[in-house]
This record gives structure tokens, C-alpha cells and sequence, in this order.
């Protein structure tokens, strides 16, 4: 993941999904890692 030391491997499932305003779409968490942003444009629905 750029601009930050942790991992996250391609097929990992976001929980407690929630669409927000700004630059960043997705407001998530993923298990292991806990609460995270994300870009729709990175995201494929399951």
C-alpha cells in the first residue's frame, strides 16, 4: 500500500463499508489492519 509500511494484499476484504466526501471515497476497516480510506478506483466489488 503506498505511503504506508503496512501490506495489504490484493483480494483482502474491507468491513463496515461507508461512502464519504473527499478525496479518499471509501471509509472501511480491514481485519489486521483496522480502520482505513480508500480510492473507488482501487476498489472491486465482491
Amino acid at each position: 500500500m503506498k505511503g504506508s509500511s503496512l501490506v495489504i494484499k490484493v483480494g483482502t476484504k474491507a468491513k463496515n463499508i461507508r461512502i464519504i466526501e473527499g478525496d479518499h471515497d471509501i471509509d472501511c476497516k480491514i481485519d489486521g489492519v483496522g480502520a482505513m480510506q480508500l480510492k473507488s478506483e482501487f476498489v472491486k466489488k465482491a
